[in-house]
């Protein structure tokens, strides 16, 4: 934090735009840590208070509308991909998409603040076929509130900002220390992790030839299938294959009790 402020005060408008475009598009950047020193720079008066907001508006409008077209073209892929890192990509999707669309579209405007949700948001918008206008227009009140929002927060606690760095400097070995051990304690649990939930990365396909044929035979009456797109991509009222039945992916505690035990069920998504 402390070569933080300093990078801030030789290069903060170019730094700020860096740090947060980079955050924008999905990379693991400290965007919040760079707002909180552009503010205490601009308590210092280091840097002017319209440039930094100027700076950060166009970074986070940039690399957010550039994820929204990603989004927008290549769909799932590119979730997936911002996915990758969690244990399981589909439930990360599958939980990005309920929380973004169980709060409405306005959760673009807090989006920012939830980690996770940040990355999905612009994206998940545009694999979903919002319209780029309504996203603009709430992207733009998101990027603002968050933006002056932590530019304030670094302009008010300059002087608490400072003494707690000075301590840090103090500190600095056993800070050292403390940071090497989390890290290696995370990629420990993170290898657990990794090992425990590799079945369910890879899940049964079945092709479509073998399930017309299935429908065709004598057992047709023992298979069911069902439709289980996420928010934004099911409808009421859109197209299913014929004799589908729909079930609610973000409610299968309670749909499951609804499936009958004497037939073969094959789901289909996206």
């Amino acid at each position: 934090m402390n070569d933080l402020l300093s990078m801030m005060v030789r290069h903060g408008y170019a730094l700020t735009f860096a740090l947060l475009f980079a955050e924008a598009v999905g990379l693991p950047f400290p965007a919040a840590i760079a707002l909180v020193a552009a503010g205490a720079a601009i308590a210092s008066h280091a840097l002017l208070a319209p440039g930094v907001l100027l700076a950060a508006m166009v970074a986070l409008l940039l690399g957010d509308s550039a994820q929204f077209w990603l989004g927008r073209y290549s769909g799932w892929a590119l979730l997936g991909f911002l996915c990758r890192l969690s244990m399981n990509p589909e439930t990360c999707i599958l939980r990005s998409a309920e929380s973004f669309y169980k709060r409405g579209k306005a959760t673009l405007v807090v989006a920012k603040f939830i980690p996770g949700v940040n990355t999905m948001a612009a994206p998940l918008a545009g694999s979903m076929k919002m319209r780029y206008g309504q996203f603009l227009r709430l992207d733009l009140a998101g990027s603002l509130l968050y933006s002056t929002t932590y530019l304030l927060v670094g302009y008010l606690s300059r002087d608490f900002l400072a003494a707690t760095l000075s301590g840090f400097h103090a500190a600095r070995r056993a800070m050292e220390v403390v940071v090497i051990t989390a890290l290696v304690v995370y990629a420990v649990y993170r290898a657990v992790q990794f090992r425990k939930y590799k079945k369910y990365r890879v899940m049964p396909r079945v092709q479509v030839e073998e399930l017309v044929a299935r429908l065709a035979s004598d057992e047709a009456y023992r298979v069911l299938i069902a439709d289980v797109r996420s928010h934004g991509y099911y409808d009421v009222g859109t197209e299913r294959i014929k004799g589908s039945i729909r079930i609610e992916p973000n409610n299968l505690e309670e749909e499951i009790k609804n499936l009958p035990k004497d037939k073969d069920i094959y789901l289909y998504c996206t």
